[in-house]
């Protein structure tokens, strides 16, 4: 339904044909961590995410998910390796 609160004329899965179903009854603002994200947009001269009614709780085991400013770097996983075997495998050529 088309979201009659904060994000007016906007698609919105929590409306309904009693209001906002959302926690609340609106969305809330973006937090400090998603400034500089492609997925905020100003509403009523707040900052609101579009992807997600509550920001603040994306955060708070970590990095958003859905944040788009943030680059995930792989941390390689550095194997142990056995000095008794590195030893003999040393031998061997």
């Amino acid at each position: 339904m088309v979201c009659t609160t904060v994000r007016k004329n906007k698609e919105c899965p929590f409306m309904t044909n009693k209001g906002c179903s959302y926690n609340g009854g609106i969305c809330h603002e973006i937090v400090e961590k998603c400034k500089g994200c492609s997925r905020s947009i100003e509403y009523s001269s707040a900052w609101y995410c579009t992807s997600y009614p509550d920001p603040s709780l994306k955060w708070k085991n970590g990095n958003c998910n859905l944040a788009t400013h943030i680059v995930n770097t792989p941390v390689e996983a550095k194997t142990k390796l056995n000095p008794l075997k590195a030893s003999k495998r040393g031998n061997n050529r």
